[in-house]
């Protein structure tokens, strides 16, 4: 299943959140809410891990198929819902961790199937980091976007994005100055 990466807005907090599990549990066709407010966060968080974008892909609607399956037995106990999805999304990549094991030999595998990667405070830090990055990058104009995309994400070079797009290196250098420029103020002026 391709994982689409929605739109997202800052995620609500403590009551508001609640109410939105709530009514996902009342109405599973209302779970997209929640979907939109925590994919980019749970994506970075199994794709600093997985580090194959496909594996991240996978595993990613893993967590929320499993998330929307066993939504109807979540308690809520005051903490935020992705830290549900983040114990999902830990166990979903030791298990994908031990599938990958039994396919490769024991030599190409550089981690233990059995290490928990549940994120630590620094975690969430960069997780939040790159979740407002990713909401940044949507609000460029497309041709912006798509260079960025193809620049960082696709790993081409200028050449093969000039090529892709029908301009000169020249106006693919400018756009994505133009772009990284803007993606700069914007995150600085969030710090501020």
């Amino acid at each position: 299943m391709a994982v689409r990466r929605p739109a997202q807005r800052p995620a609500p907090q403590g009551a508001d959140e609640r109410v939105l599990v709530q009514a996902a549990q009342g109405d599973p066709a209302k779970f997209d809410a929640l979907y939109e407010l925590h994919f980019e966060r749970v994506y970075y968080f199994i794709a600093r891990r997985v580090r194959d974008r496909a594996a991240a892909e996978d595993v990613t609607s893993e967590v929320f198929h499993k998330a929307l399956a066993n939504l109807p037995s979540y308690e809520w106990r005051g903490v935020p819902f992705s830290a549900w999805l983040f114990r999902i999304a830990a166990n979903a990549i030791a298990d994908q961790l031990k599938r990958a094991s039994r396919e490769q030999p024991a030599t190409q595998d550089p981690r233990s199937a059995d290490e928990q990667p549940d994120p630590s405070s620094a975690d969430i830090e960069a997780i939040d980091y790159h979740s407002r990055l990713f909401r940044l990058v949507d609000q460029l104009p497309v041709v912006q976007q798509r260079v960025i995309h193809e620049r960082f994400v696709e790993q081409r070079t200028i050449r093969e994005i000039a090529a892709r797009l029908n301009k000169t290196q020249g106006a693919i250098k400018q756009l994505q100055f133009r772009a990284l420029q803007t993606l700069r103020a914007q995150m600085e002026g969030a710090h501020a």
